[in-house]
């Protein structure tokens, strides 16, 4: 992984009139202290109009400049292309996983890469659809045999000739493993980014639909963001409830019913403070150098692990175990006590785990690091 020197956030990562400390959430995650602030100060009187965003019709000339600004910023940070719509939406990603088989799967085989609990969840509720005659689900391949430590080789996969999309999550947050690279595949790419959007420069080109639940590097939960290409609309199944019809809902603008409209003004604020900070390439090389920095502590010691295949290596969720397990009680009351918040794993996998998103700064993640060396010398 790369080391390379690069200036930290610019938005202030604690003070005594904000109390804020340092938070590894895995989602509802932290939301820049900027962002709250301005949020904050708009909460009563927004724009001088006496009342709060909240109170707003969504369909208000007012409204509707903070709904384009937000996607045309969003639009200008993942460089999207012009023939791809951007919605969003409510229901978060996990709606997705029924609104994708029920947009796109048309009778036809749909491919799923299995590589962690949210593409397992992904999968299941796929084949409910395919129970009810709308299509055939194919498992192309499973990490399960490694417990969701490694990705099964590509040239291992059972994939479909003339499949109508190919499904996987690029960033399973419950193990910490990402895939880096697209897959190469010829079916359409359909791919879940709850975890990992915005964090690295991708080409949207690459993919026929990216989608992202947004508590995690875009702002509050209540929000998903899909981003899907013109060609796959239109192909819904007469079993898809309108709302979560794509091209039902980019013909309405992401209006066919009130939006999450508090979620949506808070993602376009992330967004100005993510253009603040020089863009995705420029916060990606911030997500490295904390990812270098939490990854070079584990492997240098004997009193912590991760065990994901290092080619595979989450830069955004980071799980370890300690040695000895009996102390991981006293681990997290010992870094609670030290400000350092939320940093039990999941239920699922047990142990810690350090959700580094965008708005967790370099200077969080070393206090960390000083707070894990030091209780390693304390119990080791």
């Amino acid at each position: 992984m790369s080391t390379n020197s690069v200036p930290t956030q610019t938005t202030p990562t604690s003070d005594a009139t904000h109390h804020r400390l340092p938070n590894f959430s895995a989602g509802p995650a932290t939301i820049p202290t900027a962002v709250l602030s301005r949020a904050q100060e708009e909460l009563l009187d927004w724009q001088g109009r006496g009342m709060s965003v909240m109170e707003v019709s969504h369909r208000s000339k007012e409204y509707m400049a903070i709904t384009d600004k937000a996607e045309a910023k969003l639009r200008s940070l993942m460089s999207i292309p012009d023939n791809y719509k951007v919605l969003f939406l409510q229901g978060g990603a996990s709606l997705q996983f029924s609104a994708i088989p029920l947009n796109l799967l048309n009778g036809g085989k749909a491919d799923y890469l299995t590589t962690g609990t949210w593409s397992a969840k992904a999968i299941k509720e796929a084949q409910r659809y395919a129970a009810l005659g709308l299509g055939e689900i194919n498992l192309v391949a499973t990490g399960k045999d490694s417990n969701f430590t490694d990705v099964p080789a590509p040239d291992s996969w059972n994939n479909s000739d003339n499949a109508a999309y190919f499904h996987y999550c690029a960033n399973e947050t419950i193990h910490g493993l990402q895939i880096f690279e697209p897959p190469q595949v010829d079916a359409p790419l359909i791919a879940d980014m709850s975890s990992c959007i915005l964090s690295q420069p991708i080409d949207v080109s690459k993919f026929g639909m990216i989608y992202a639940g947004a508590q995690k590097n875009i702002g509050p939960a209540g929000l998903v963001i899909v981003i899907v290409r013109d060609d796959l609309l239109g192909q819904a199944s007469e079993w898809c409830p309108l709302l979560m019809n794509y091209a039902h809902q980019a013909d309405k603008e992401s209006m066919s019913n009130t939006p999450p409209t508090y979620s949506w003004y808070l993602a376009g604020l992330v967004f100005d403070w993510l253009e603040e900070q020089g863009g995705v390439a420029a916060i990606g090389k911030i997500n490295q150098q904390k990812a270098d920095l939490l990854y070079k502590t584990i492997d240098d010691s004997h009193f912590y692990s991760n065990s994901v295949a290092t080619q595979y290596r989450s830069i955004m969720n980071i799980p370890f175990n300690l040695a000895d397990s009996s102390l991981d009680k006293v681990f997290l009351e010992e870094s609670e006590a030290a400000g350092l918040l939320n940093l039990k794993g999941h239920r699922d996998v047990g142990g810690m785990r350090a959700s580094i998103y965008n708005a967790v700064s370099l200077e969080w993640v070393q206090q960390l690091v000083d707070f894990m060396l030091a209780f390693e010398k304390k119990h080791a």
